[in-house]
């Protein structure tokens, strides 16, 4: 019971924040410009600086050389429920025109506006290592498989850019991820003053994903929600296929217990934030992405106190 409490009071403290960010925008507080400020601003400032900050104050060189190895768990993870999501596509008869969109939202996960902050409520500071690890596999996935696949549904010929691609893998978020680990691995000491900056800049990290995330909520018309088949089947793929294969995948190894924790948490995340974008740049169906990533942000409410209470038996 004990575990069930200390799991609700994670999710309540993400919750609240993400209630805040509803109600003002159910206020009119902010507009679609201000919204896209916001994103910018944790993804491109925040988020950066809380990398380098956490990474440089928690972590030693020897730590994070033995950490970086275990990306092959999320990767492969990623894979099985690609080839998953194919054979369902095919056999549940997925519309053509929501296939690539549908592969892309079974296989990824929120790992940052969702994900860290419920890794960081839930285990604290000490899980970010992990967190990233999974962060790096599913950002280049995504944005590699993952858009040529949203591409396929556009009305274009779908294309694969190695400049656009790298552009995308390598952002500010990774790139501060790889500073920070530079940094340590170098043993090279910041200034107080510096890392104070960091660690102001870092923390609106979390509050500010949580209001985004709430304003996101309350941009979705909720009469557009339905439930059918393909939903139905996304949220099976992100809530109970992909925790699954990630369990199988590490439950039976010798990592640390965190670590296999937050791997199981990281792939039970809804979708990500991204797919209704790329999906509206390519012409694909971004009401329906936009649905889907509200459904599965709704439903984590629910999913992840109680996985919480299952990875807390490992």
């Amino acid at each position: 019971m004990e575990v069930f409490v200390n799991a609700v009071s994670g999710v309540l403290i993400i919750l609240i924040m993400i209630a805040l960010g509803f109600i003002l925008a159910r206020n009119d507080w902010f507009d679609g410009k201000m919204t896209s400020m916001i994103a910018r601003l944790v993804t491109q400032v925040a988020l950066p600086a809380y990398m380098i900050s956490t990474i440089m104050e928690k972590f030693t060189a020897k730590k994070l050389l033995t950490t970086l190895p275990d990306l092959f768990f999320p990767i492969v993870s990623m894979l099985l429920l690609y080839i998953v999501s194919v054979l369902v596509v095919r056999f549940a008869k997925i519309p053509k025109m929501h296939s690539g969109l549908f592969m892309s939202m079974f296989s990824n996960s929120n790992t940052v506006f969702v994900g860290l902050p419920v890794n960081m409520a839930l285990f604290g500071k000490s899980s970010l290592p992990f967190v990233l690890v999974y962060y790096m596999a599913n950002t280049t996935f995504f944005w590699t498989l993952g858009v040529y696949l949203i591409q396929k549904d556009g009305k274009g010929e779908a294309s694969f850019n190695w400049k656009q691609t790298l552009k995308k893998v390598f952002s500010p978020p990774l790139l501060g991820f790889m500073l920070g680990v530079v940094l340590v691995l170098l043993h090279v000491t910041l200034p107080d003053f510096l890392m104070q900056d960091f660690n102001y800049i870092g923390n609106l990290t979390i509050p500010l994903s949580m209001i985004f995330i709430g304003i996101s909520i309350n941009s979705v018309d909720l009469t557009n929600v339905h439930f059918d088949r393909s939903n139905f089947l996304i949220l099976f793929g992100r809530f109970m296929l992909a925790p699954i294969i990630m369990s199988l995948l590490v439950i039976p190894t010798p990592l640390p217990v965190m670590m296999k924790q937050v791997f199981i948490m990281q792939s039970a995340m809804p979708i990500m934030t991204n797919a209704p974008v790329v999906s509206r740049l390519y012409h694909a169906d971004s009401e329906y992405a936009s649905i889907m990533v509200a459904e599965t942000t709704l439903l984590s409410l629910v999913m992840i106190p109680l996985l919480m209470v299952l990875v807390e038996k490992l």
